[in-house]
């Protein structure tokens, strides 16, 4: 029988927080194994919102200095038939990309949002907000931000080779 896919849907930029949605998503497809995840990036482009597919799979880790986050791109790997990649291109403001991202999710009708998560440094950022505080306000469905993980749950990961969770 063929199980219905819980569809995730991660946000990934380039910020130093990425990286942390990045392993919780990680986390995730090891424990829910009908889990599918899209990986999204925004692009830059002022004719509105686009889309097109991406494989940053193959392009090697996207944090390359961090040599553990090899072991979260296998987990990615060996569940390839459940990542997908998506390119979309968006004006660059805040209320156009929560737009378009939301416009993606309620058309591939995705369940939840996993995006890392930084704090609000800046006066503009404390003013404005941002995008994942926008997103999160916006969103029909759960966003999960990710700020930061634990040293303990980061050290657990890298002493074992699989990212099952355990209660206590």
């Amino acid at each position: 029988m063929n199980e219905a896919k819980f569809k995730v849907l991660l946000y990934l930029d380039e910020s130093q927080f990425a990286y942390f949605g990045v392993i919780y998503s990680a986390i995730l497809m090891v424990n829910i194994p009908n889990m599918h995840l899209t990986v999204v990036r925004l692009k830059e482009s002022n004719n509105g919102s686009m889309e097109s597919e991406n494989n940053w799979l193959n392009s090697g880790p996207i944090y390359q200095n961090l040599d553990w986050m090899q072991d979260v791109m296998d987990i990615f790997k060996s569940r390839a038939v459940d990542v997908h990649h998506q390119v979309i291109y968006c004006n660059p403001n805040i209320p156009d990309t929560v737009e378009a991202l939301l416009e993606y999710v309620r058309k591939k009708s995705i369940e939840l949002i996993v995006m890392g998560s930084g704090e609000l440094r800046t006066i503009k950022g404390l003013i404005f907000g941002s995008l994942a505080s926008s997103l999160q306000d916006r969103s029909p469905i759960p966003v999960l931000m990710v700020k930061s993980l634990p040293q303990d749950l980061l050290d657990i990961y890298r002493s074992k080779p699989i990212l099952k969770i355990v209660q206590k």
